[in-house]
């Protein structure tokens, strides 16, 4: 079996008539999975059921919009602006590169990949807020002109300066982590004291291919040098934008820091945001976030200074990380405790990175490329034998040793999983100084 979601009750949102689509969108979802990985089957049956999916959504989506509008819904708009990015924007996106790619089984998942995050994410939140009569993150969204404004502003900006056919992914970006990422904030503040912050998120491979190839740099690598640059140029970009918006002018730039991918993370949670468009540039991910204004809760600081510090701090950080000869490993697990517990065990020998689902799990694989990966195997939506399948799926993973770490061992389980290759199993219940202990000759073993 391959990629399959898997309905609970924290699917249901208790409005029968929205679940029972839910369901039904699931079930295609798997089909497609299923399809995905018969070869038999061949692109064109891929081809049909997707289009099959999409009919189903938007169909979908205007039954759901229907029964807001029943109950008088107070964010029905908000909602249907999601539904229309969805649909306007990142299907349209993913379609394209299942063209050009003559519908390939890495464009295949990556469709039904999105499509299933989204949907999960959508249904745990958004419509959930339907049945609770709650409040969306999206409400202080621009209007759609002033969106179409700033996205068509950015996508020319971007091939003017540096040649980049640039195509939106999302007006609706929910700061969801993508490649190695740079995040650079610019607050801005006004004489009555009120703040807004624009977050810009860069791909760093984006970073190394627009700034490297203008300052000459064939290093393929971040220095002090090109960040400045990039800093100094993504100042002027962000003003080219405010330029268009008369609102704009009485803010002031009062201070700019990088943050980590933490700190944006809480950035986005705690602010709401007037614009979140996501861009694939061809060469790289785009990210453009401008939070809603709100009052200052603190004074301005050298922001020359402090930037700079941050820098350097940024890429002796990189370098520590690049030099360091601890062994990465990934513990997978839905349960805080078990993962913290595990962290706690071992991170004084290992660097220790941390996933508590499958799509966190894929992630991380892909920003952090960890020596060995530590797999809970029941875990809720997907289970640890649906995440090693997907690992040993795509090519750049499939080397990439796995062991299970379960609360039991039984034939079953074991069968089930022994066409995937895991290196073998630990035991929760095992004293902790046994994990370790096995940890440690495996990598004895492979002579590192």
């Amino acid at each position: 079996m391959g990629n399959h979601l898997i309905w609970d009750d924290r699917f249901n949102i208790g409005i029968d008539v929205i679940d029972k689509e839910h369901k039904k969108l699931f079930k295609i979802i798997n089909k497609l999975f299923d399809f995905s990985e018969q070869e038999d089957k061949g692109p064109w049956v891929c081809h049909e059921g997707i289009k099959y999916f999409k009919e189903h959504a938007l169909k979908h989506f205007s039954e759901e919009e229907n029964y807001m509008e029943l109950i008088s819904y107070h964010d029905l708009e908000t909602h249907k602006r999601l539904h229309e990015d969805f649909s306007r924007h990142t299907l349209p996106a993913l379609e394209k590169e299942l063209e050009q790619t003559g519908y390939s089984k890495d464009a295949i998942h990556h469709f039904l990949g999105v499509c299933a995050g989204w949907l999960i994410g959508h249904t745990l939140t958004e419509d959930h807020a339907i049945a609770q009569n709650g409040t969306s993150k999206w409400v202080n969204l621009m209007p759609e002109e002033e969106q179409f404004v700033v996205r068509q502003t950015i996508i020319r900006r971007l091939h003017e300066m540096f040649g980049l056919d640039t195509q939106m992914v999302s007006e609706c970006y929910g700061g969801e982590r993508f490649g190695s990422g740079i995040y650079y904030r610019l607050s801005y503040g006004t004489q009555d004291g009120m703040q807004r912050e624009i977050i810009l998120v860069f791909e760093e491979k984006l970073l190394v291919s627009t700034m490297g190839k203008l300052l000459a740099d064939s290093s393929g690598k971040l220095n002090m040098m090109l960040l400045n640059a990039a800093r100094y140029t993504a100042r002027q970009f962000v003003e080219s934008i405010r330029k268009r918006f008369p609102s704009m002018q009485q803010y002031q730039l009062e201070r700019e820091n990088l943050l980590t991918y933490e700190q944006f993370q809480k950035t986005f949670e705690r602010q709401l945001p007037q614009y979140s468009l996501l861009f694939d540039t061809g060469e790289g991910y785009f990210a453009y976030c401008a939070m809603t204004p709100r009052q200052r809760k603190e004074g301005a600081f050298n922001r020359e200074e402090k930037t700079i510090m941050e820098i350097r701090k940024y890429l002796n950080d990189k370098e520590q990380d690049h030099s360091s000869k601890k062994k990465k490993l990934l513990v997978v697990d839905d349960s805080d405790t078990v993962r913290l517990a595990m962290k706690g065990l071992l991170e004084e020998d290992y660097q220790i990175v941390m996933a508590q689902s499958a799509a966190s799990a894929i992630r991380s694989m892909t920003l952090e490329r960890p020596d060995l990966v530590l797999l809970d195997y029941d875990m809720p939506v997907c289970d640890g034998a649906q995440v090693l399948w997907m690992i040993r799926s795509e090519k750049e993973f499939a080397d990439i040793p796995v062991f299970f770490l379960t609360g039991k061992v039984d034939k079953e389980s074991v069968n089930k999983v022994l066409p995937l290759k895991p290196e073998g199993y630990l035991l929760k219940s095992s004293k902790p100084v046994e994990i370790k202990k096995n940890i440690d000759l495996y990598f004895e073993r492979k002579g590192s």
